[in-house]
């Protein structure tokens, strides 16, 4: 814990899936954070989940777990339709705010939610945990040492199946679609290793509703010459591909599973220097994004995934859409 502090009591929105891994495990190895309540609309999954995880208050509404005047934080990992109605509620309220990526259902959404970040002293991150991980610092150290040269192209894919379409995330009432849910990180890494935020030159969905898609192509350009690509899924022949790939004038970085390192992972770098492959700490990325946020709330340190950041994101996710002829989404 930081010397003379009290822990950062923080509760969770909705008895969700990703809650465990995400928050509430690396918590337990982060003095600075108490996970001190959970809400749920239905009260007697929140009270599961509490006694499931020792988790101490259970709220019966999202309102009155924001408006615990015991909490200083609130994790957000609701559906992405609705992330921007409750960080917008936890600022109201005076919260620190921990938001499940995508950060809103589109750009127009990030810019009202970042306006209001900015003129509050409240900390809102986007959990895009991996950005957080020694091995994307790593992988950015390597970019910037020019080892690789100037860059030529910049390549990212994250592909996973789920075959069970009655899920959440292929709901377009809640921001659903492939490139919501898993292309936000793949246009996030080819923007932070391509060095800024592309165009969108071309877009191809595949589609599991009239406005869902289940996968995702975008073809890129950045203002510096060079150009990208990203590829997403939630079912498509790709079923499982997670990976990031930039190629320079004098060499090719290869990342294996940047997504989620503390699974597995490898860093390749091929140059004229050779071959070298490079490992990373088995720490989960989880643990340390939770560690930023704890910084940047208890110490004013700054975080990486700020709510302008993921204007930026939002404003891509957005493009592909429109260049795939989708519409944008929109809050719940």
């Amino acid at each position: 814990m930081s010397e003379g502090r009290a822990p950062i009591r923080i509760g969770i929105l909705g008895a969700a899936r990703i809650a465990p891994s995400a928050l509430v495990a690396p918590a337990r190895e982060c003095a600075d954070v108490d996970v001190a309540a959970v809400a749920a609309r239905d009260v007697t999954r929140a009270r599961a989940f509490a006694d499931r995880h020792r988790i101490a208050r259970v709220h019966d509404s999202y309102e009155a777990l924001i408006s615990d005047p015991g909490l200083d934080a609130v994790y957000n990992p609701l559906p992405n339709g609705l992330h921007g109605k409750w960080t917008r509620a936890a600022l109201d309220a005076g919260k620190h705010v921990l938001c499940e990526k995508p950060f809103t259902a589109n750009t127009a959404e990030a810019r009202e939610i970042a306006e209001l970040a900015s003129k509050s002293d409240r900390v809102v991150m986007e959990a895009f945990h991996y950005r957080y991980h020694p091995l994307t610092l790593r992988a950015e150290e390597i970019i910037a040492s020019g080892v690789l040269g100037e860059l030529d192209r910049v390549e990212a894919a994250f592909c996973f199946p789920l075959p069970k379409f009655s899920d959440i995330r292929y709901d377009y009432a809640l921001a659903g679609g492939a490139t919501m849910d898993a292309g936000c990180y793949a246009v996030h890494m080819v923007r932070i290793f391509g060095g800024s935020t592309p165009e969108v030159v071309a877009a191809q969905a595949k589609l599991r509703g009239p406005d869902v898609d289940r996968a995702m192509t975008a073809e890129l350009r950045f203002a510096g010459g060079h150009t990208g690509l990203i590829r997403c899924s939630m079912w498509s022949s790709n079923l499982l591909r997670v990976s990031a790939r930039v190629v320079g004038s004098r060499g090719v970085m290869d990342v294996v599973n940047p997504v989620l390192p503390h699974l597995f992972h490898r860093l390749t770098v091929r140059s004229s220097g050779g071959r070298k492959v490079e490992h990373f700490p088995r720490r989960t990325s989880y643990a340390y994004q939770l560690d930023a946020f704890a910084a940047a709330v208890l110490r004013g340190e700054p975080v990486k995934t700020t709510p302008q950041d993921a204007i930026e994101n939002m404003a891509v996710i957005d493009k592909i859409y429109r260049a795939a002829g989708l519409p944008l989404r929109q809050p719940a």
